[in-house]
């Protein structure tokens, strides 16, 4: 789970951003101080995610395979964010899969789909792509500053709660937010 230092969803999308970048520099996403040295500078501004034509290029290192488990057959256009969940049909949302785990992921968030247990063993382009998505809907929102306590009423807290995550900032408090019951709720308050 994240440190104290992170407490509002903006706080938790950058610090699974910052596990990206420490991957990227030493190869483990769990280097704590320089996720955490990550973590600070994207918050004050310092250093920036990479931009959406930075993602295209590294998509095109492998434009032929399924971005989540490299299949090279019956690829299909997957959106991250699922439409049904509000997520655009926007290059900054979508990325190219198989069949097969188009079907697997569904309806679900990246996160939900595979489960909090594997929250560091996403494809970093997904997973950036994703990660600015979902800030970018979040900041349109006006939700980038929400803490656990204002989420818990609209978020995928049933999962958490089965996960043993209750009571406990996850990521399943930046997506759930965008799951369609969920969005009602939310804007109820």
């Amino acid at each position: 789970m994240p440190p104290p230092a992170v407490k509002t969803v903006r706080d938790l999308i950058y610090w699974q951003y910052a596990a990206i970048m420490t991957d990227a520099a030493t190869g483990k996403k769990n280097e704590w101080a320089l996720r955490m040295s990550f973590l600070n500078k994207l918050k004050s501004g310092e250093i920036v995610w990479s931009t959406a034509v930075r993602e295209w290029l590294l998509e095109m290192e492998n434009p032929h395979v399924c971005i989540y488990c490299g299949a090279a057959d019956n690829l299909t256009t997957e959106h991250i964010l699922p439409r049904s969940r509000g997520g655009e049909d926007v290059t900054d949302n979508v990325v190219r899969v198989c069949k097969s785990c188009n079907s697997s992921k569904g309806a679900k968030g990246l996160y939900e789909w595979k489960g909090l247990g594997e929250k560091n063993n996403h494809h970093r382009i997904a997973e950036g792509k994703y990660l600015k998505y979902i800030y970018a809907l979040h900041e349109r929102n006006g939700t980038l500053d929400r803490t656990l306590s204002d989420l818990c009423p609209c978020c995928l807290r049933p999962k958490c709660i089965e996960e043993g995550h209750a009571e406990k900032f996850t990521l399943y408090c930046i997506e759930g937010y965008f799951a369609p019951q969920s969005r009602e709720a939310a804007l109820l308050k």
